[in-house]
Parts: C-alpha cells; structure tokens; sequence
C-alpha cells in the first residue's frame, strides 16, 4: 500500500501525515508527536502533516457516550483513513483506544506519560468533601461517575459533554458544581491552574492509560514503524502493557466503571485495578507487584481475581452485558 506520505512527497516532500481528532488537546497531542518526530529525524517539522478527522464522538454531544457504543467512537474514523492509506499514523489519547484493534494496525509507540492523575475542579469548593449534599458533579466518564458516588453518594452526577474549555465554560456558567478532568490534559493546555485539587492515585484511581499519548500505525508500513520506534517510551509501553491487559478481560461493554494504573519502579512494576458499580455501592479492588517482563500477565491476572470476586452477575447487572 502506498503511503499518504509517499504520495505527496514529490510535490510537498512530505515525510508522513498524522491523524487527529480537532479538539485543542488532540490537536496539542499531534502537534506535541509531530515536534518529537522532527527532532529524532533531524527534519523540518513542516514536512510531517496532520490532518484532521472528525469522529462519531465528536458528533455525539447530546449523551452519555457509554450510551452510544463506547470508546471506539474516538478513534473508528480515524482508523478508517489509517487502513485506507489516507494517513501514515494515528495519534490518540491512549484512554480513548479499545482494547482491540484491528489486524492490520498496531499501537507502534506511547510517549513519555504525562500525569495520571484527575483533577477536581470547582468554583465552589476546595475539595470533593467540602461540596455541600446535594451538589452537581458533571462529568462524561463513567468512571469518574461512580467513584465520585463511591466517596461522596449523597452528591448529584449529571453528563457533561464537551472538550476541556466548553467544560470549564459550563462550570462557570453554573450548569454543575464541580467537575472532574485529567490532569495531562489541563498540563498539555497549560491550564494546570484551573486545577482545585489534584487527586491522588491511591484516592481517585485513574482510567486506564491515562496521561499516554498512543501512536497507531499499520503494522506492515516498515518505514513509518521506524520513524515511530525513535521517540516511543519504553516504560511508558510496560505500563501500558499491564493496564490494557487488565482491561481487554474486563472492558466487553464498554459499561462498566474500570480504573487502572500502572507504576514502574527501576525493574519492578505495581499495578492497582478497580471495577465499580455505576452508583459506586459495589467496587471490588486488587494490586500486583512484579517484574517489568511480566506486565501483560499480571494486569490478566489483576482482571480474572475481580471477574471471579465480582461475579458474572456485576457484569450482567452493570455493564449492560
């Protein structure tokens, strides 16, 4: 298959073309890869393209996307013109990607992870404990949903759709509270001081892959895979590896609440998974320890210990299965 960037190169000597969302902070992701690119290639950064896809989630802005058919729907276009040749590499929010792809595609690099972590953010209160009963938390993740009712059940969840600064707009303009949003995105922004308080991995376990930039490129393209190897992040990838694995056993539906955080520490990994029940009353957790090598094998291991605890009945009840 000839490649958009072998197409073009002859007219605009185009190295390769990148596939993004249109939102500020995909555009900042692929602007972000496009700059790594040119500095490990020694190339003007103006001979990688990015073009913009538009997705079905970012169509969809009236519900719940969980409701609409999941995680794929940021990245199923963009996919499409990936197969299709009609774009080089791929670049999500690793968060975004389901845990199966097709075939003929692969997630080739992950860059350096930015912070995991969610951040509250509130005009009202310093802190999810100092919201009064009653208070609106809007978010779009259900995760985000069901640990914000697991810590705080007397608290309102409503949806709220839309990318970081339509988000942070509605909050200003009272439609909730407080929200939640992770904390790479803020950083990639450089809106880190819209941030009321940072939430801790052990307290607010975070989505899987989250804070990791993904690179998704056609397995059989050797050129593109090449130019990708040169900036990806080998622990970033380790991590990623275990979290995945522990989600691609748990996450059928796409409807169940599933935190997941990897940490690397010199050889040894410590990875803590967490399911959830929408209205935060049930949660099941489990950690492992263990070497870098084993990564894909204890996120499994992580996954089967809850199915197992939590039962075919959580999932049945839960995820909408």
């Amino acid at each position: 298959m000839q490649s958009s960037g072998e197409r073009s190169r002859a007219g605009a000597d185009i190295l390769a073309t990148i596939g993004t969302r249109g939102s500020p902070l995909a555009l900042a992701q692929a602007h972000e890869v496009r700059a790594r690119l040119a500095r490990a290639h020694g190339v003007d950064a103006e001979r990688i393209a990015i073009r913009v896809i538009r997705t079905s989630g970012d169509a969809i802005q009236d519900r719940a996307l969980s409701e609409a058919g999941g995680k794929g729907l940021f990245t199923k276009e963009i996919e499409e013109s990936l197969l299709a040749g009609g774009i080089d590499l791929a670049v999500h929010s690793s968060k975004d990607v389901p845990t199966f792809l097709p075939d003929a595609t692969w997630l080739s690099a992950f860059l350096p992870r930015e912070d995991p972590r969610d951040a509250f953010i509130s005009r009202k209160a310093a802190s999810l404990q100092d919201l009064p009963p009653g208070a609106v938390v809007g978010t779009a993740s259900l995760r985000r949903q069901a640990m914000v009712l697991r810590l705080r059940p007397d608290l309102r969840v409503q949806v709220m759709r839309g990318n970081v600064a339509t988000r942070l707009r509605k909050l200003d303009d009272g439609e909730a509270d407080a929200t939640l949003l992770a904390m790479a995105g803020l950083n990639r922004l450089g809106l880190a001081g819209e941030a009321t308080r940072i939430l801790g991995v052990d307290e607010f376990l975070p989505a899987v892959g989250q804070g990791a930039i993904a690179i998704e490129s056609r397995r059989d393209d050797d050129r593109i895979n090449a130019l990708v190897k040169a900036i990806g992040d080998a622990e970033t990838e380790v991590a990623l590896t275990a979290e995945r694995s522990f989600l691609a056993l748990l996450d059928g539906s796409c409807r169940t609440p599933i935190g997941g955080h990897c940490r690397i520490e010199g050889e040894r990994i410590h990875f803590s998974g967490l399911i959830v029940s929408p209205d935060g009353r049930e949660e099941y957790a489990t950690t492992r320890e263990g070497a870098r090598s084993e990564a894909a094998a204890l996120g499994l291991d992580a996954a089967r210990e809850l199915r197992d605890r939590a039962g075919e009945r959580f999932f049945t009840l839960f995820s909408g299965s």
